[in-house]
């Protein structure tokens, strides 16, 4: 009688060297929140005069060693975009990947264009009496940075509702009401506590958003080992 038993095979399914790219792609969407974040939130709490509860975190390129939040939001802009470029690669829509890197774009703008001291920082800066033409420019990177986040999370919405997943459409569509009531009280010029707080938590949000984004589609566009 033969006991001998045959060895389980794995036939392991190799990722093609373009589902790889497309995967380091969608890697950098759950990058980007944190490097962004973490770097501002290092600067607030380390530059005299930075209120967090006062102050939006893009003045900060406007302070002290300004040049940090500057290089932080343009690299912040270039993964944004990367990851865009991932979601085309990953996703049949059409429009979302179009709309993040409109995101990336704006971001890298406003890193690029400082806006004007205001609120009492930097200390001892004067606020201006006239908006300068690179804080006018900081303001319609911004506008249309935000704009371009708060269309896709709308467009990728209606992409989940297609899929069946209704729960995270519904989730994006709560994202963009947020982050729009958010940007519109920013927008505004008032600088009180609960507005710049509330910008500041629909900003984590939004980046949560991106990053659970960027998990699903990585997860969907992995190939497993088949085991026969």
């Amino acid at each position: 009688m033969n006991t001998t038993r045959e060895p389980a095979t794995v036939h392991a399914v190799e990722c093609t060297p373009e589902q790889r790219v497309t995967r380091s792609l969608l890697g950098w969407g759950v990058v980007a929140g944190p490097f962004y974040v973490v770097v501002s939130l290092a600067q607030a709490l380390a530059h005299e005069g930075f209120d967090l509860t006062r102050h939006d975190w893009s003045l900060l390129a406007a302070g002290p060693q300004g040049w940090i939040q500057m290089v932080n939001l343009i690299l912040t802009g270039a993964m944004v975009i990367a990851f865009a470029v991932g979601v085309a690669r990953a996703w049949t829509s059409h429009w979302a990947p179009r709309l993040l890197g409109l995101y990336g774009v704006g971001l890298v703008a406003a890193g690029l264009l400082v806006a004007d001291p205001m609120a009492g920082y930097p200390v001892g800066a004067a606020a201006a009496s006239e908006i300068s033409w690179h804080g006018l420019g900081h303001m319609v990177a911004g506008m249309v940075g935000f704009g371009g986040l708060i269309a896709a999370t709308f467009v990728v919405a209606r992409g989940q509702a297609r899929e069946g997943r209704r729960g995270a459409a519904w989730v994006s569509r709560a994202v963009g009401v947020v982050f729009l009531a958010g940007f519109a009280g920013i927008a505004s010029g008032s600088s009180t506590p609960a507005i710049v707080l509330g910008f500041t938590a629909v900003v984590l949000i939004s980046w949560a958003w991106v990053a659970a984004l960027g998990v699903h589609l990585y997860r969907r566009a992995r190939v497993t080992a088949t085991r026969v």
